[in-house]
Protein backbone atom coordinates (compact mmCIF):
# COMPACT_ATOMS: atom_id res chain seq x y z
CA UNK A 1 0.00 0.00 0.00
CA UNK A 2 1.43 3.37 -0.99
CA UNK A 3 1.44 6.38 1.28
CA UNK A 4 -0.59 9.53 0.71
CA UNK A 5 1.13 12.89 0.26
CA UNK A 6 0.33 13.78 3.87
CA UNK A 7 1.74 10.49 5.14
CA UNK A 8 4.92 10.97 3.08
CA UNK A 9 5.32 14.51 4.43
CA UNK A 10 4.87 13.31 7.99
CA UNK A 11 7.23 10.40 7.43
CA UNK A 12 9.79 12.93 6.16
CA UNK A 13 9.31 14.82 9.45
CA UNK A 14 10.05 11.63 11.40
CA UNK A 15 13.23 11.08 9.37
CA UNK A 16 14.33 14.72 9.64
CA UNK A 17 13.67 15.00 13.38
CA UNK A 18 14.91 11.59 14.47
CA UNK A 19 15.60 10.58 17.10
CA UNK A 20 12.49 12.34 18.31
CA UNK A 21 9.65 12.26 20.78
CA UNK A 22 5.88 12.51 20.50
CA UNK A 23 6.04 16.14 21.71
CA UNK A 24 8.26 17.25 18.81
CA UNK A 25 5.99 15.57 16.26
CA UNK A 26 2.94 17.00 18.04
CA UNK A 27 4.33 20.48 17.49
CA UNK A 28 5.42 19.79 13.90
CA UNK A 29 2.05 18.29 12.99
CA UNK A 30 -0.06 20.73 15.02
CA UNK A 31 -1.76 17.97 16.97
CA UNK A 32 -3.51 18.22 20.32
CA UNK A 33 -1.56 15.59 22.24
CA UNK A 34 1.19 13.01 22.24
CA UNK A 35 -1.52 10.36 22.24
CA UNK A 36 -2.83 11.72 18.96
CA UNK A 37 0.70 11.50 17.51
CA UNK A 38 1.04 7.92 18.74
CA UNK A 39 -2.32 7.04 17.20
CA UNK A 40 -1.31 8.55 13.86
CA UNK A 41 2.01 6.72 13.85
CA UNK A 42 0.35 3.40 14.63
CA UNK A 43 -2.51 3.76 12.14
CA UNK A 44 -0.64 5.40 9.24
CA UNK A 45 3.11 4.81 9.58
CA UNK A 46 3.34 1.59 11.59
CA UNK A 47 5.66 -0.16 9.11
CA UNK A 48 7.91 2.88 8.73
CA UNK A 49 9.01 3.74 12.26
CA UNK A 50 10.14 2.13 15.49
CA UNK A 51 11.11 3.13 19.01
CA UNK A 52 14.72 2.66 20.04
CA UNK A 53 16.00 1.46 23.43
CA UNK A 54 15.40 4.95 24.87
CA UNK A 55 11.82 5.01 23.49
CA UNK A 56 12.77 7.66 20.93
CA UNK A 57 11.00 7.55 17.57
CA UNK A 58 13.14 6.63 14.56
CA UNK A 59 12.35 5.90 10.94
CA UNK A 60 13.29 2.57 9.43
CA UNK A 61 16.10 2.70 6.85
CA UNK A 62 13.54 1.88 4.15
CA UNK A 63 11.41 4.84 5.26
CA UNK A 64 14.39 7.18 4.99
CA UNK A 65 14.98 5.94 1.42
CA UNK A 66 11.30 6.33 0.62
CA UNK A 67 11.21 10.04 1.44
CA UNK A 68 14.80 10.84 0.36
CA UNK A 69 15.48 13.01 3.41
CA UNK A 70 18.75 12.91 5.31
CA UNK A 71 18.17 12.17 9.02
CA UNK A 72 18.80 15.03 11.39
CA UNK A 73 18.66 17.82 8.81
CA UNK A 74 16.33 20.76 8.37
CA UNK A 75 16.81 22.05 4.86
CA UNK A 76 16.69 25.71 3.99
CA UNK A 77 13.77 26.01 1.56
CA UNK A 78 15.44 29.01 -0.11
CA UNK A 79 18.70 27.20 -0.87
CA UNK A 80 18.69 25.40 -4.24
CA UNK A 81 21.90 23.53 -3.28
CA UNK A 82 20.20 21.69 -0.43
CA UNK A 83 22.31 23.28 2.28
CA UNK A 84 20.61 22.69 5.61
CA UNK A 85 19.89 25.42 8.13
CA UNK A 86 19.89 23.03 11.09
CA UNK A 87 21.66 19.73 11.64
CA UNK A 88 21.12 17.36 14.57
CA UNK A 89 24.25 15.32 15.14
CA UNK A 90 26.05 13.33 17.84
CA UNK A 91 28.48 15.26 20.02
CA UNK A 92 31.59 14.21 18.11
CA UNK A 93 30.14 15.44 14.81
CA UNK A 94 29.25 18.75 16.45
CA UNK A 95 32.81 19.13 17.74
CA UNK A 96 34.28 18.21 14.36
CA UNK A 97 32.03 20.85 12.77
CA UNK A 98 33.34 23.36 15.34
CA UNK A 99 37.01 22.81 14.47
CA UNK A 100 37.27 21.77 10.80
CA UNK A 101 38.73 24.39 8.45
CA UNK A 102 36.32 27.04 7.21
CA UNK A 103 35.20 27.29 3.58
CA UNK A 104 37.86 29.90 2.74
CA UNK A 105 40.67 28.08 4.56
CA UNK A 106 43.01 25.37 3.35
CA UNK A 107 41.38 21.96 3.75
CA UNK A 108 42.87 19.64 6.34
CA UNK A 109 43.42 15.96 6.92
CA UNK A 110 41.48 13.71 9.26
CA UNK A 111 44.48 13.61 11.60
CA UNK A 112 44.60 17.42 11.71
CA UNK A 113 40.91 17.56 12.64
CA UNK A 114 41.46 14.82 15.24
CA UNK A 115 44.24 16.85 16.89
CA UNK A 116 42.06 19.96 17.00
CA UNK A 117 39.17 18.04 18.59
CA UNK A 118 41.53 16.63 21.22
CA UNK A 119 43.07 20.06 21.93
CA UNK A 120 39.83 22.05 22.14
CA UNK A 121 37.48 19.57 23.79
CA UNK A 122 37.77 16.97 26.50
CA UNK A 123 37.34 14.18 23.94
CA UNK A 124 39.70 11.44 22.79
CA UNK A 125 38.13 9.84 19.72
CA UNK A 126 40.08 7.58 17.42
CA UNK A 127 40.89 8.55 13.87
CA UNK A 128 38.19 6.33 12.34
CA UNK A 129 35.49 8.00 14.45
CA UNK A 130 36.62 11.41 13.21
CA UNK A 131 36.70 10.14 9.61
CA UNK A 132 33.12 8.83 9.99
CA UNK A 133 32.04 12.18 11.50
CA UNK A 134 33.55 14.09 8.57
CA UNK A 135 31.90 11.79 6.03
CA UNK A 136 28.56 12.13 7.80
CA UNK A 137 28.88 15.93 7.74
CA UNK A 138 29.79 15.69 4.06
CA UNK A 139 26.55 13.76 3.36
CA UNK A 140 24.69 16.58 5.11
CA UNK A 141 26.23 19.09 2.65
CA UNK A 142 28.08 21.08 5.32
CA UNK A 143 31.60 19.69 4.77
CA UNK A 144 33.36 19.11 1.47
CA UNK A 145 36.22 16.84 0.51
CA UNK A 146 39.22 18.25 -1.33
CA UNK A 147 41.42 15.59 -2.87
CA UNK A 148 45.13 16.29 -2.52
CA UNK A 149 47.71 13.62 -1.64
CA UNK A 150 45.10 12.37 0.85
CA UNK A 151 41.47 13.37 1.14
CA UNK A 152 41.18 16.60 3.12
CA UNK A 153 38.17 18.42 4.48
CA UNK A 154 36.76 21.88 5.07
CA UNK A 155 33.37 23.40 5.63
CA UNK A 156 31.21 23.81 2.55
CA UNK A 157 29.28 26.63 4.24
CA UNK A 158 29.99 29.39 6.71
CA UNK A 159 29.85 28.05 10.27
CA UNK A 160 27.41 30.82 11.27
CA UNK A 161 24.88 29.68 8.62
CA UNK A 162 24.25 26.34 10.36
CA UNK A 163 22.63 25.72 13.72
CA UNK A 164 24.12 22.55 15.17
CA UNK A 165 22.05 20.67 17.71
CA UNK A 166 23.46 17.71 19.60
CA UNK A 167 21.14 14.72 19.23
CA UNK A 168 20.18 12.82 22.36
Amino acid sequence: MSLTDEELARLADVVRLQPTKNAALQEAWDMESGSEVHGYLESHLKDHYYRDDDSLIRATPEAADLVDVEPGIEADANDPNGTPSVIRVPELEARVFDVVAGPDERSESVVSVLRKVREEFDLDPDVEDVRRALRSLERKNVVETVYRTVPTFRLAVERAEIDVEIAE
